[in-house]
């Protein structure tokens, strides 16, 4: 999928939303357990009930590689899914892979070659020659960590050098020279508020992937007001929020309505903005 074609689902379905799939065993209803792939059939329902709300999913790799064998089977049955029956949304895969050259080239022939994901998010700290392997797939994009929403983030995120430039500019600034906005996204926190600005200083024409609005407290409005562009410009992530919404037999109901009320959230916004 590219730019434009994310642009165009988000102007026709009215909605920025990424339903993270954070699907943890523990957590979902317990009559699923009893079936062959617990977490395939609870993802299936989540992504059947909120499809019409929301333009891409987002599988955190942890839930499903805690799992072992059978957690990756899930993970590739979910993507094949999608691909299948929901070929517009865009697939992102949280991975936070990143590491010398070579190791890097295994990892992006996994998820885009293997998996065939549309996007993967990336650690950027061991620099260019550990990013630039995932750039090679025409039509795949990289979303990098750039300030992240965990309180931990500040420990070296926003560390500034002796001229005021703090490390998530530089990662930034410096990405910039890799690839342009139409192969490269950048995750920021929805918990960051104000920070959006100096965000959109940098990149003004990138996507930003936002974690953190619902469960971890960030506020669409805040995210909307600071972070939008002319194209949009977010794809804002829900996850506990949406697909823990219950946890009984009406899951994939609550799930659907959790994201509904996003979705009339986010229009409201977008037809503010004359999108």
């Amino acid at each position: 999928m590219n730019k434009q074609q994310l642009i165009d689902q988000i102007r026709q379905k009215r909605s920025f939303l990424c339903v993270g799939l954070d699907t943890d065993i523990k957590k979902i209803p317990p009559h699923l357990t009893e079936t062959e792939s617990p977490i395939f059939a609870f993802n299936k329902a989540i992504i059947d009930a909120t499809a019409p709300y929301c333009v891409a999913y987002k599988p955190n790799l942890a839930f499903y590689e805690s799992l072992g064998v059978e957690g990756m089977k899930a993970f590739e049955h979910t993507v094949r899914y999608l691909r299948k029956y929901y070929p517009q949304h865009f697939v992102i895969a949280d991975a936070k892979r990143g590491d010398i050259g070579n190791t890097s080239a295994m990892y992006a022939r996994t998820f885009f070659e293997e998996y065939d994901v549309d996007s993967l998010t990336v650690a950027p700290y061991m620099g260019e020659d550990s990013v630039t392997p995932f750039l090679g797939y025409e039509g795949k994009w990289v979303i990098l960590l750039a300030l992240t929403s965990n309180p931990g983030s500040k420990d070296f995120q926003l560390f500034a050098d002796s001229e005021g430039q703090r490390l998530f500019e530089k990662v930034i600034i410096k990405s910039k020279e890799w690839a342009g906005p139409d192969r490269m996204m950048y995750v920021v926190g929805a918990t960051r508020g104000e920070m959006f600005k100096d965000i959109r200083r940098l990149a003004p024409d990138h996507f930003l992937l936002v974690p953190g609005v619902g469960a971890q407290g960030g506020s669409l409005e805040e995210v909307c007001k600071y972070g939008m562009n002319k194209d949009c410009g977010l794809l804002v992530n829900s996850s506990r929020g949406i697909i823990y919404a219950s946890n009984g037999e009406d899951f994939a109901e609550a799930a659907a309505s959790s994201a509904s009320k996003l979705q009339l959230q986010m229009k409201e916004i977008l037809d503010q903005a004359k999108f």
